[in-house]
């Protein structure tokens, strides 16, 4: 244990000069790290921890899925789908809706039952068809069917309120599931959290339906609000004929009259069916649906084969912005409401963040000043790792642009007392081995190898723990679960490999026969 490879010595002395250098930018000032920034070659580290919402102030919104809206939506489109099959297959039926989370099929003659069930099971072979009575059929999604809608409903959720946020230029924002239907949003540094509520408030589900002002809502049909024109209807087809996940870019332009209007690219598949559309489809009127209300219904005056078009209203330049992020970042599947909403002030942040500073120091210098007072030169070599441990910490957290947040910074302190845990037990079993009578250099490789298994055992136990409270916690848990992790992995590294270098190069240099320890 004394001796020491020239490569892992090397090795040694390139993490902690890594490790320096990464977390140097955490205690430069921003006028400092845009110098650097703008100055030096783009390798010269300028990434820095952030800071959660409770330290550096922010919005805090907790939000709602409406599942049982994806839910009917699906067995209204099942319906839909059903209908058209009956029809094609001439197959007579008394009625045919929605009913208790499942559709339900009263047939005119008993004899078609097989033939309507496996039509229906071809539509979704995740539906449970079953007879409810002599003529009567009830298709129904299974529970692990439903789970799967849920959570890819909560995940697509997610996702696209990521997208909205992160066009908005908001940095750092935290989004995670809660629970079986709520999603948390943390937006640190965000003060008016009113125009992040209003775009996530809005479902963005843009539809294309052909217009037929002779009917009157009936089946195939559906009467919907102008936008323009409030108080007004306008009887459209209830099928879609496009829909807005054919898009690949919309964004504000200007129109012919210079009104604010928002432009759409749609992707080969939806510009080819647009083109046949418009083409079979001239003179007649096409509405362009957002959210169930006509925000446009234009007339098609020729065939549109360019895939692209463009949106006009009464939009101000903000709306049609706001419209076009919306759109690029996708339909949410459901509705969002916001449950819970909080604002934490930038001095609440700043006071915490000085509490964690004073917490840190205090916590470190009483570690420095019991370890020098115990282990004399000894302590003096820990306390050196442990300063290299803490270096390294925000090191890593700045690499992986963690979020630090209060009990993050509990984290951190708890481990600076831990860090030199494996150093007392290091240092302890030297002074065994020196009471029971070995040499100083028998004592010091003893105590290195002897005390290795408790420090594993002891580091790992704590590392297990801080990764369950990672996978099962949510919010603070994760926060302090990933310093704790993180300090763990650097104390390990700090206390075994720096201590014992630089324990190696005082004997080697010094060949001491008794111990100061």
């Amino acid at each position: 244990m004394i001796q020491i490879a020239r490569w892992k010595i090397i090795l040694v002395l390139i993490v902690c000069a890594l490790g320096v250098l990464y977390s140097l930018p955490n205690v430069m000032g921003k006028g400092a790290r845009e110098w650097t920034q703008a100055n030096l070659p783009g390798i010269f580290p300028h990434k820095t921890v952030n800071l959660g919402l409770d330290l550096r102030g922010g919005a805090h919104l907790l939000l709602e899925v409406q599942l049982e809206r994806v839910i009917a939506d699906r067995l209204d489109d099942l319906m839909n789908s059903i209908r058209p099959e009956l029809r094609k297959q001439k197959i007579g039926y008394k009625r045919l809706k929605v009913q208790e989370n499942g559709v339900f099929v009263t047939l005119r003659d008993a004899a078609d039952r097989d033939a309507v069930k496996k039509l229906i099971r071809k539509l979704d072979r995740d539906l449970l068809v079953d007879d409810v009575a002599e003529d009567g059929i009830r298709a129904e999604f299974s529970e692990l069917a439903m789970k799967e809608i849920k959570d890819q409903t909560i995940n697509q959720s997610i996702e696209i309120v990521r997208r909205r946020i992160d066009e908005t230029g908001t940095r750092e924002p935290a989004i995670q599931r809660q629970g079986e239907d709520r999603i948390l949003v943390q937006l640190p540094g965000l003060e008016d959290p009113s125009e992040i509520k209003s775009l996530l408030g809005k479902t963005a589900k843009l539809t294309f339906h052909l217009v037929d002002r002779s009917s009157s809502e009936g089946a195939g049909m559906m009467t919907l609000p102008m936008a323009d024109n409030p108080g007004e209807t306008i009887s459209i087809a209830r099928r879609a004929i496009l829909t807005g996940d054919m898009l690949v870019n919309a964004q504000y332009a200007p129109d012919q009259n210079g009104q604010a209007a928002v432009s759409f690219k749609f992707n080969a598949l939806g510009a080819k069916r647009f083109c046949d559309i418009s083409r079979a489809n001239v003179n007649r009127l096409f509405a362009i649906v957002l959210d169930k209300e006509v925000i446009s219904a234009p007339v098609i005056r020729e065939p549109i084969c360019g895939g692209q078009g463009q949106i006009s209203g009464n939009f101000s330049v903000t709306e049609a912005s706001n419209l076009g992020l919306l759109l690029r970042a996708g339909a949410l599947p459901a509705p969002l409401e916001v449950l819970e909403e909080r604002t934490v002030g930038p001095s609440l942040g700043a006071d915490s963040v000085a509490a964690g500073k004073i917490a840190s120091l205090i916590g470190l210098a009483g570690v420095l000043v019991f370890m020098f007072l115990t282990y004399g030169l000894f302590g003096a070599f820990a306390n050196v790792a442990l300063m290299v441990n803490v270096a390294l910490i925000f090191a890593l957290l700045s690499s992986l642009q963690a979020t630090l947040t209060l009990p993050g910074i509990a984290g951190i302190v708890l481990t600076i007392g831990m860090a030199v845990d494996a150093n007392v037990l290091i240092f302890e079993r030297i002074k065994e081995e020196v009471a029971n009578g070995k040499s100083a250099l028998s004592a010091v490789d003893a105590g290195f190898g002897r005390a290795m298994g408790t420090i594993i055992d002891s580091n790992l136990t704590t590392l297990i723990a801080a990764i369950i409270l990672y996978s099962f916690g949510t919010g603070p848990i994760k926060g302090f679960s990933v310093t704790l992790a993180v300090g763990i992995m650097t104390s390990f590294f700090s206390a075994i490999m720096i201590t014992r270098l630089l324990v190696v190069v005082w004997i080697r240099k010094k060949k001491p026969s008794v111990l100061p320890i």
